[in-house]
């Protein structure tokens, strides 16, 4: 489906929220910033979602993390759902905002529309879209999950995917299948060994491999 991917810069969207309008560049700002979908309003699976990513607002605050929500109903909506998602999730609070998106117009430009969901009207649905944008000026999409409607997320794989993507960031290493936070990361393949020993002075491991090729090397950061 075309749209907003990996790679790509988010548009510099006006948006209209519960919590005012703004462009959307100006709310990124220099921020780590995750924009999420819900497919709409007063639905059980979105009330769960809504409710679990109120809970983590203290992990992404550790990780400085801003947060984005998206659907389709209108900003009168999403007061009313919130008093539901918050009775729901008691002690929590959805202090992020959600944007307004009537016109369907937005939800096109970023992705977030399922291509075989529709409404008891014929129209489109969101997705259960979600994009972590990175905070290097580019306002570009580091990271994309996208799940069918009928899908609710893991937020504990979203925290661990932000936390791979910013330990990457910072040195410029990657993390291997089912990486946790504390886990070895691995060294970049282009890397030579002379160049990781200087990188990484606390020393790595080389696995030995049948090929006998050094490739696969851990470290911790």
């Amino acid at each position: 489906m075309p749209g907003l991917t990996i790679g790509d810069s988010v548009p510099n969207l006006q948006v209209q929220t519960n919590q005012g309008n703004f462009k959307l560049h100006d709310f990124i700002g220099d921020n780590w910033t995750i924009i999420f979908s819900h497919p709409g309003d007063f639905t059980p699976v979105c009330t769960t979602e809504l409710g679990k990513m109120a809970a983590y607002v203290p992990e992404f605050d550790k990780r400085e993390v801003k947060l984005l929500g998206l659907s389709c109903d209108d900003v009168k909506s999403h007061n009313e759902w919130i008093k539901d998602i918050e009775a729901y999730t008691p002690g929590c609070k959805v202090s992020y905002p959600i944007i307004a998106d009537p016109n369907r117009e937005i939800i096109k430009q970023l992705n977030m529309v399922d291509p075989d969901e529709k409404d008891s009207s014929g129209k489109q649905l969101l997705s259960r879209a979600l994009h972590i944008v990175g905070p290097d000026h580019q306002v570009q999409v580091k990271l994309s999950f996208l799940y069918p409607a009928s899908t609710g997320r893991n937020m504990d794989e979203v925290v661990r995917a932000l936390d791979s993507l910013q330990k990457a960031m910072k040195h410029k290493v990657a993390t291997p299948a089912n990486w946790k936070q504390g886990d070895p990361v691995v060294i970049s393949p282009s890397m030579s060994s002379d160049q990781a020993k200087e990188t990484f002075p606390q020393g790595f491991e080389t696995v030995d491999l049948p090929s006998k090729k050094e490739y696969l090397r851990f470290t911790n950061v």
